[in-house]
């Protein structure tokens, strides 16, 4: 085993804390505030992708789960009951501090976070507020020369779901969510706009997919962000924060940053000072308010948990998990331009590739990159992400279907592309059937369905078949001939279209037109 734990009194703290690194940014002048400079830092909880819960041996609740079904009596509080520390959720919180440049601390502790809401049964939340499982780190930006400082990561579980019942005034608590593991990833005060603010939680988003350790899912609310925003005159020091709590979408947080951006100037223009509250966020008017003054860490009233000794960490834990770290979406992408992929597909690729199922455990599902990937290995590339994303991917998005629906498998597409590519189908003909494996969940070999529906490509040499078919496609639109007998080239297209309609996709497009231009010339 790699990770021990020790009492607190054995433990020396030596040198294991890294100061905070200072990052400065050059002025930004945005139009919409002019003279004014924003400063954003924000407070991402990512619910860790475990079978288990931080502390007990429940199984993590699922979207849709009964209430109170996957509750121990530890995550309710009882008395007398103990924590036990999840392993695999240390595991998974130490991929994310590898991805983002941070350094795993070999000694970290949790901490009892006092506070009395019908949410929390203990009265108290289990963290890691003063010794944090990783310090410092950064996250780079997908636009712009622009990295995002991490102050600390740390371990700490999560509160049960409270829901208000407006008809009979009551809240109902769900203990499902009660214990579940979370990575509280903090930022430095680094972002300038809403719109840096948003790349950040998307490119943050992309990470913890890649390595598997959270999902990501701001909607199902295992995705939660608390932004800090503060505003002060260009050249002057930082203003007073004030936190918007639980933000549930991307678009949602860049409206609540700008809302609150203008309420500050208002209030700093008119001579007002800023109070450092709490603050959430009304959908509906498009603007922030009060929930309450904000609290400082006196107000929590932290304490060493007794029941939870340090958490040591070696250092050949730490190479184990580097060693077997998943290809992060930097490297992804940059390898996927060495490739020859233009820019705009690769952006395809990771997009579709962002929205993989992460499993629990860090179990990493097939995206949309291992299937390029598959593809590619002894194909070209650029043929490779042409087929992926105009036809599998568009005939997916026709029928309002994501990636994670495809029927198609990788030796499927794989064989449909060889049959175009030597010949022996044409690409109308491989278009319709992989519309047919798709819609019917097919799993038969492409060569096999070609056969069944005849839809083998007519062989260059077999002139007499496609000689009738253009002569048919010429008696069925003498008007269209006569125009191209006339010199309207043009027309053309459309007795070729007809062509390919009388095969049935078998003809070769560029053959018919010569065949119908020689027909027509004589």
């Amino acid at each position: 085993m790699f990770i021990r734990r020790c009492p607190w009194r054995s433990v020396q703290l030596h040198q294991l804390w890294r100061p905070r690194q200072i990052h400065t940014r050059e002025p930004i002048h945005d139009k919409r505030w002019p003279g004014w400079e924003v400063v954003v830092g924000i407070e991402v909880h990512a619910q860790i992708k475990s079978r288990r819960k931080l502390f007990s041996e429940s199984f993590t609740s699922r979207p849709g789960e009964v209430p109170n079904t996957t509750v121990s009596p530890y995550d309710a509080a009882f008395p007398g009951t103990l924590p036990t520390l999840n392993p695999k959720c240390v595991e998974l919180a130490v991929r994310t501090a590898l991805a983002l440049n941070s350094e795993v601390q070999f000694r970290s502790a949790f901490d009892r976070k006092h506070y009395f809401y019908s949410d929390l049964p203990a009265g108290y939340q289990i963290t890691q507020r003063y010794s944090p499982l990783a310090n410092g780190g950064y996250l780079k930006l997908s636009k712009g020369n622009i990295a995002v400082g991490i102050t600390q990561i740390q371990l700490e579980q999560d509160t049960a779901k409270s829901t208000f019942n407006g008809l009979r005034h009551t809240s109902l608590i769900d203990l499902n969510r009660a214990g579940s593991g979370l990575m509280e990833i903090v930022s430095e005060p680094d972002m300038r706009s809403p719109e840096e603010v948003a790349d950040y939680v998307r490119t943050l988003q992309a990470v913890l997919r890649a390595v598997g350790s959270s999902d990501g899912n701001m909607e199902q609310g295992s995705f939660r962000c608390d932004v800090n925003v503060s505003v002060n005159r260009h050249g002057e020091p930082h203003g007073t924060r004030c936190e918007i709590k639980n933000l549930n979408s991307v678009r949602f947080m860049m409206v609540a940053i700008t809302s609150e951006v203008f309420r500050h100037i208002e209030l700093l223009e008119s001579g007002c000072l800023v109070p450092q509250e709490t603050r959430g966020f009304d959908e509906d008017k498009a603007e922030t308010f009060k929930l309450r003054s904000k609290e400082d860490s006196p107000d929590y009233r932290y304490m060493p948990d007794p029941n939870l000794p340090s958490l040591l960490i070696s250092e050949e834990y730490i190479e184990v998990i580097r060693k077997t770290m998943p290809e992060l979406p930097d490297a992804t992408r940059a390898r996927l331009l060495n490739l020859g992929l233009s820019e705009r597909d690769a952006d395809v690729l990771m997009t579709v590739d962002s929205g993989r199922e992460v499993g629990f455990d860090g179990e990493l599902g097939n995206g949309a990159v291992a299937y390029f990937d598959a593809l590619a290995q002894h194909r070209d590339p650029k043929l490779v992400v042409n087929w992926m994303t105009h036809e599998l991917l568009g005939q997916l998005t026709a029928r309002k279907e994501t990636f994670s629906d495809n029927p198609v498998s990788v030796a499927q597409l794989g064989e449909l592309m060889d049959l175009v590519q030597d010949g022996k189908i044409t690409g109308t003909s491989g278009k319709s059937l992989l519309k047919h494996i798709i819609t019917n969940q097919s799993s038969a070999a492409p060569s096999v369905l070609a056969q069944e529906f005849s839809l083998e490509a007519v062989s260059g040499n077999d002139t007499a078949t496609l000689q009738t078919w253009c002569a048919e496609a010429i008696e069925a639109l003498p008007e269209e001939a006569e125009a191209v007998r006339r010199g309207n080239p043009r027309v053309l297209n459309k007795l070729v279209g007809k062509v390919m309609q009388l095969s049935r996709g078998r003809a070769d497009a560029q053959n018919a037109r010569v065949v119908l231009s020689d027909i027509l010339r004589r």
